[in-house]
């Protein structure tokens, strides 16, 4: 029998769902504005594992992130899984996938699974191998490049803007950014960015990063209709970071450190790790990417070159984090918008962002023959290209050209955070999808 939204079934305990842990509208409520939190203890897992829609979804405000009281016996397994794409197999080529990664896994907000392996430096730049003796270990608490994931972030600042009454999702962005014109762009509507089907093309060019009008000046596709086939396009979301920008009156950095990361207690989230890591973490936490480009050995500084050339800061690319944050960032959704007594999002809002709203639509992704178009508010849903069998009709998450992704099943209210350096030293030697359905794979049977 199918629950609805005001049913409630109490499963087992999150440690039933066994794991190994690791150390390791109005306007919107303001940073610390106290939600009453759940009636059920966090024991008792509440939970419609069943709900193929956001309206089925029990949220339960006061669930936070905390160690499992015992390790889970599939934790070595997804490490493993992990590990198995350091090595050169026929699926990653002759250099292997990546030469490390960090695996979370939550259940309910207990930490089951959080481990490491393999390295987080292996290369000098050349590339050169490094002799053992001089490569970084991976850890746990690593700090990565999140790369893309960086959307999901600024998504979360429009949607803010959205329950203050200040932004309307079904709006013409012109309305917000009136330079945003030319050609069919006056139907482009603050959703389409939120779920790339706007028609703009993937990316800026590198030439025009500095240049704030060439983001809003940059013309649809030849023949895109507003609204139509899904693009998956980080140009759209450099205009969402301008028209929150505008709103809110407060640039990117800003917003997302008092309106996000500050609330939630994300204290290693943010742009220009270098300024706030002490030495010795960027001697031991922090995790490199490219080390062939004429930039040397990237670590802490951005990957993706249109934001490097932005200064770091931007909205589709340059956040730094851990594994342990963003399983935050997953619970907060998961509890419906609330995160450790502080309300980041209206729980009609957070349903409103799980609710596919390119259905029916085709997507073009030549990267991702496996792609469709299945999207909410700024995270996709429901895509076994990533997610592997955990994949259902309310999954969400986001991956990261670097090797990051975050994984949510709200539904059985279970958070997996998977981050591979695959950037490290050349991201051509591999496909991070495939570890990314691999690791899921292996975590479906246990759930």
């Amino acid at each position: 029998m199918r629950l609805t939204r005001r049913s409630v079934l109490a499963g087992a305990a999150a440690s039933a769902v066994a794991g190994c842990s690791e150390p390791g509208g109005t306007a919107p409520a303001a940073p610390g504005t106290p939600v009453a939190a759940s009636s059920a203890p966090p024991s008792v897992n509440a939970v419609n594992p069943d709900a193929t829609s956001p309206d089925e979804l029990i949220f339960t405000p006061g669930r936070t992130v905390r160690p499992a009281a015992a390790p889970a016996s599939y934790g070595e397994q997804l490490l493993a899984v992990a590990r198995r794409y350091q090595s050169p197999t026929p699926d990653n080529r002759a250099h292997g996938t990546h030469p490390g990664a960090v695996v979370l896994v939550a259940v309910d907000g207990e930490i089951t699974v959080h481990g490491a392996t393999g390295d987080a430096v292996r290369y000098g730049h050349g590339p050169v191998e490094l002799p053992v003796a001089r490569r970084v270990p991976m850890r746990p608490d690593s700090v990565f490049d999140l790369a893309s994931i960086t959307k999901v972030f600024t998504a979360l600042l429009v949607l803010r803007q959205v329950d203050a009454g200040a932004v309307a999702v079904d709006a013409p962005v012109a309305r917000y950014l009136p330079q945003f014109t030319g050609g069919r762009k006056g139907e482009v509507t603050v959703s389409m960015l939120l779920a790339h089907t706007s028609g703009l093309p993937v990316g800026l060019e590198l030439a025009k990063a500095r240049d704030r009008a060439a983001v809003l000046g940059t013309p649809l596709l030849p023949g895109a209709v507003p609204g139509g086939i899904m693009r998956y396009s980080s140009l759209g979301l450099m205009v969402l970071g301008q028209l929150v920008e505008k709103v809110a009156g407060r640039p990117l950095a800003s917003l997302v450190a008092d309106e996000l990361t500050g609330p939630l207690g994300l204290r290693e989230t943010g742009f220009k790790p270098l300024e706030w890591l002490s030495a010795a973490d960027r001697e031991t936490r922090l995790v490199a990417t490219d080390a062939r480009s004429n930039r040397g050995l990237l670590r802490g500084v951005v990957h993706d070159q249109v934001a490097d050339a932005m200064g770091g800061v931007a909205p589709h690319a340059g956040l730094f984090g851990t594994a342990a944050d963003l399983a935050v960032l997953g619970q907060m959704l998961i509890n419906g918008g609330e995160y450790n007594g502080v309300r980041i999002l209206k729980e009609d809002t957070v349903r409103s962002m799980l609710t596919n709203v390119n259905a029916g639509k085709q997507a073009i992704d030549a990267d991702r023959p496996g792609r469709t178009a299945t999207h909410g508010l700024g995270v996709e849903l429901d895509q076994t290209w990533f997610m592997g069998k955990l994949a259902r009709p309310l999954t969400f998450g986001h991956t990261g050209f670097t090797g990051t992704s975050l994984l949510v099943d709200p539904a059985r209210r279970v958070t997996l955070v998977l981050l591979t350096n695959r950037a490290h030293p050349n991201w051509t030697w591999g496909n991070p999808d495939k570890p990314r359905a691999a690791v899921a794979d292996a975590l479906a049977p246990a759930l």
